[in-house]
């Protein structure tokens, strides 16, 4: 075979495999049909169903060790408040992030250049986005983006969230107020 229909072929063949990569990958992650865009959405699906995955594992991990009612928090505290008074460049910063966990959702907030990445993964409740962000907007903080995933009955809120002037909070703070948000009169945080 010449050099030139093996080149065809592999063209042919990776364009296939592009075609299917796209039809797999749900439209909201690819922006534009070009290689490089459906090979990134592709990328940023799979890194968001691995944390699915993970937190799906984790809930089964807890679920088989009886976890302690109430929500534990953990990681390390970076006031917002710090960065804005000192007009440092976050990736001077020693990047702060905190998980909070409980029985009802798992909570993730990390600083990611400036702005700060927000997850929750939970069964569905009503009106729980609601609840999110009133207290993103209490807190000071401008949602920028939003992605809900869902597998039957559970939910994965990922948000991208600037960081207000305003904000008096820590990464550690900001992960237990959300986790507080879960908590309402019909679904008590001691379960």
């Amino acid at each position: 075979m010449s050099h030139i229909a093996v080149e065809r072929n592999r063209r042919r063949q990776m364009n296939d495999h592009l075609k299917v990569l796209r039809s797999l990958t749900p439209c909201f992650y690819i922006k534009r049909g070009d290689q490089a865009s459906i090979i990134g959405g592709v990328i940023e699906f799979i890194k968001e169903l691995h944390q699915v995955v993970q937190s799906l594992e984790a809930k089964k991990r807890r679920k088989s060790l009886s976890p302690s009612p109430g929500p534990s928090p953990r990681q390390i505290q970076t006031p917002f408040a710090m960065i804005h008074d000192n007009n440092i460049n976050l990736k001077e910063v020693e990047l702060g992030a905190a998980c909070c966990n409980s029985p009802i959702a798992d909570v993730e907030a990390k600083i990611s250049g400036s702005n700060v990445l927000l997850k929750t993964m939970s069964r569905r409740i009503p009106g729980q986005i609601v609840r999110i962000i009133g207290v993103l907007e209490r807190l000071s903080f401008d949602i920028l983006h939003l992605n809900i995933s869902s597998m039957e009955d559970t939910v994965l809120y990922s948000f991208v969230i600037k960081i207000g002037l305003e904000c008096q909070v820590s990464v550690e703070e900001l992960a237990l107020e959300v986790q507080q948000s879960f908590c309402i009169k019909e679904h008590a945080c001691t379960n």
